[in-house]
């Protein structure tokens, strides 16, 4: 009954005229035919290829068949849904939705050159990444003297040009991860330019993509893991949740690559306030960002110190918990507040905003200061890489992602007067993140009782010493310091109360509906 409630609501979408759809972010792709719309079915196992050939017989396209998932991308009609409903080999039909990039220019005030707190902080030793292979699922990525070789694959073209940008988020989020900061005379060095990229294109000139390609392209590297080098996906973009995970295609994509042994960050999404009022909202995490095993990245602002005590969580980073499954989303916060990085010259972004380029050598602009959760994403990327380059040490034993993730929750160093579900475990934290797996990878223990075997649970930071989180998620179940809560109604403390309604302190009340609609999801 609720596949055929599902799919005849995708009817109506798909039978309505074009003039009377609603306004959305997508309408920069271009639309499916009249009367059709773009959906993606979940099989049963074995059955994509017969669901494929009988939408072909009925003369429907097809775009792609994935090996991955039990999954075809296709355009239907509303008679091809009523024929899904009732099909027994048909799992699920969702949305093949609009994705979009999840970095903004930033609002006026004191531009900051780059993330100074905790984010980058030194490791204990120098890692650089070496050895690390990092897909950036994006816009694509402009050559330049700040990036080695690049392998680079293009699915939103068939054209089989060399590497680019026409956007620019893909090569701004890349330089964040691995620039070697050659341009700017190491000013915007990427935290991990030992890495070797990735790059894949998913995104359009306008920032714009499709579910069904970010989901080409993570299969992609799922499948390709050994002969590409994938170590790591980063993922910084989104579309609204619309179905719980265990159905979301994209999320369950994600999910598949963790199984296969690949770290995936996501961002978390940028729409934590209500446009009109400015007031937080919560539960705007965007899918794959509710994806159980990923690490969802909100956005901190570190308003260009290096001390960690001065840090904040801009408005827009989006806030848990995540819609339908109620989970604790964002995993931690990394900068994400003015960040400068290497820009895709001629790029839309580029062009479109040259208050926002930064001068490099030269005084030639090379650099675009940038805002936004994709930032963020990218900055754990960086550290997550020096985290698998020292899991590659010699000798070292095989880490996983899990392990991975509960290092960076583990160490996070949490805001005061900050909620979880705006900040998850905390902010990033280099290099503790690091310490703890060296810890790790000497004890071949759980990073919670490696920690054990460490002097002290903490980070200093010039002359400040914060304490980490010491916290972790297992499954579905949140630990947090020495109190477990959690089941079909979660209690946090005094603060949040929800059982099939969320009251946050004054500000969001809901029970099927969202008090900030539509209107908060992009700008």
């Amino acid at each position: 009954m609720k596949l055929r409630a599902a799919i005849a609501a995708l009817a109506i979408a798909a039978a309505a005229p074009a003039a009377a759809q609603p306004a959305t972010f997508d309408t920069a792709l271009q639309p499916p035919p009249p009367g059709l719309t773009r959906v993606l079915i979940a099989t049963t196992p074995g059955a994509a290829p017969g669901v494929a050939n009988r939408l072909q017989q009925r003369g429907r396209s097809v775009s792609h068949q994935f090996t991955l998932l039990n999954l075809v991308s296709a355009e239907v009609s509303p008679d091809d849904l009523a024929s899904l409903a009732v099909d027994p080999s048909v799992a699920n039909v969702s949305m093949d939705a609009a994705v979009v990039s999840l970095g903004v220019p930033p609002p006026p005030g004191k531009p900051a050159k780059k993330a100074a707190a905790a984010d980058d902080a030194p490791p204990a030793r120098a890692l650089t990444g070496k050895g690390v292979g990092v897909a950036v699922i994006d816009s694509g990525l402009a050559p330049n003297g700040d990036f080695s070789a690049v392998a680079f694959y293009d699915f939103t073209s068939d054209a089989g040009s060399g590497p680019y940008d026409d956007y620019g988020h893909g090569t701004h989020v890349a330089g964040l991860i691995a620039s070697k900061g050659a341009l700017s005379q190491h000013a915007y060095t990427g935290i991990a330019p030992g890495v070797r990229l990735i790059a894949m294109k998913v995104l359009d000139a306008q920032g714009y993509g499709r579910t069904s390609d970010v989901i080409r392209a993570i299969e992609f590297a799922t499948l390709n893991k050994a002969a590409l080098g994938v170590d790591i996906i980063n993922l910084s973009l989104g579309h609204p949740i619309m179905e719980p995970a265990a159905t979301d295609p994209l999320v369950q994509a994600v999910e598949a690559a963790v199984r296969a042994g690949i770290v995936v960050v996501v961002s978390a999404g940028n729409i934590g306030r209500n446009i009109v009022t400015g007031a937080p909202g919560y539960a705007g995490i965007l899918s794959p960002g509710n994806a159980p095993s990923a690490i969802t990245v909100g956005a901190l602002d570190t308003h260009g110190t290096a001390s960690a005590s001065d840090d904040t969580i801009p408005s827009y980073s989006s806030r848990g918990p995540t819609w339908y499954d109620a989970l604790v989303k964002p995993d931690l916060v990394a900068a994400g507040q003015n960040m400068v990085s290497d820009a895709a010259i001629g790029s839309a972004l580029f062009t479109t905003y040259p208050d926002l380029q930064v001068a490099g050598n030269g005084g030639v602009n090379r650099f675009m200061r940038l805002s936004g959760t994709s930032m963020s994403a990218a900055e754990v990327t960086g550290v997550a890489a020096l985290l698998v380059e020292d899991a590659k040490s010699p000798g070292a034993a095989a880490i996983s992602p899990e392990t991975i993730k509960e290092v960076l929750e583990y160490t996070a160093l949490p805001l005061a007067d900050v909620d979880p579900l705006t900040q998850g475990h905390g902010e990033l934290n280099a290099a503790g993140a690091v310490t703890l797996m060296d810890a790790v990878l000497a004890t071949g223990a759980a990073p919670a009782v490696a920690a054990q075997s460490l002097s002290s649970p903490q980070t200093t930071l010039g002359a400040d010493t914060f304490t980490w989180s010491q916290t972790v998620v297992w499954g579905n179940t949140v630990v947090w310091g020495n109190t477990v809560v959690w089941g079909n109604t979660v209690v946090w403390g005094n603060t949040v109360v929800w059982g099939n309604t969320v009251v946050w302190g004054n500000t969001v009340v809901w029970g099927n509906t969202v008090v900030w609609g539509n209107a908060d999801v992009y700008r």
